[in-house]
């Protein structure tokens, strides 16, 4: 069953202010208002109240990470990484430096006792789905396949940090400064 506009919208809303604002800076009232939709219907959707809706914002951001990972991986982790750095600059650059990652910002906030669990699992998963998604690229392009874990690990990390960094400095000179490491380690892995 598809999931309906208003609620879809909400989900994305979410994410959006998380990775703008932070986990304890958002609200379902400024969610429902962010979304254009009636508050009502965010309680109606979400019964669960702002853990439930956090958790699901979760997962939609790791979704749509996934599925533009999937997309720019098919070239291979040397092009399919560069292609992915590149998509941060924009981020970072489009939104004045103000939007990150919504998976970090849970991750680093303390969620509320009733949600940490729940979120933070969410937020794990999400991080695991990335590095099996980088792995197995890495895998298939010809590194060693005990290396390409801890390689997508350092990978995955190195790009969470640089993007909080380059918030921080409201530069992407960092970001650029990760790439070029990446990229060279990377390239060693798949020519081996």
């Amino acid at each position: 069953m598809p999931i309906p506009p208003s609620r879809q919208r909400i989900v994305a809303g979410a994410a959006d202010m998380i990775r703008r604002r932070g986990l304890n800076a958002t609200s379902i009232r400024e969610v429902a208002k962010h979304a254009q939709t009636p508050l009502g219907s965010t309680y109606h959707y979400f019964p669960g109240g702002k853990p439930q809706l956090v958790t699901e914002a979760v997962r939609f951001a790791g979704e749509t990470v996934t599925t533009t990972l999937r997309t720019m991986l098919r070239a291979g982790p040397v092009d399919g990484l560069g292609a992915f750095f590149d998509l941060w600059r924009q981020i970072l650059t489009g939104t004045d430096f103000q939007a990150g990652c919504p998976v970090l910002a849970v991750s680093i906030e303390e969620p509320a006792d009733d949600a940490r669990f729940t979120v933070l699992a969410a937020a794990a998963d999400v991080f695991g789905a990335w590095e099996d998604q980088l792995a197995e690229s890495l895998r298939l392009h010809g590194a060693d396949p005990a290396d390409a874990e801890s390689l997508a690990t350092l990978v995955i990390a190195a790009i969470e940090g640089a993007v909080a960094m380059c918030r921080a400095q409201r530069s992407t000179r960092t970001l650029d400064r990760v790439a070029t490491q990446v990229d060279t380690l990377i390239r060693a892995a798949v020519d081996r």
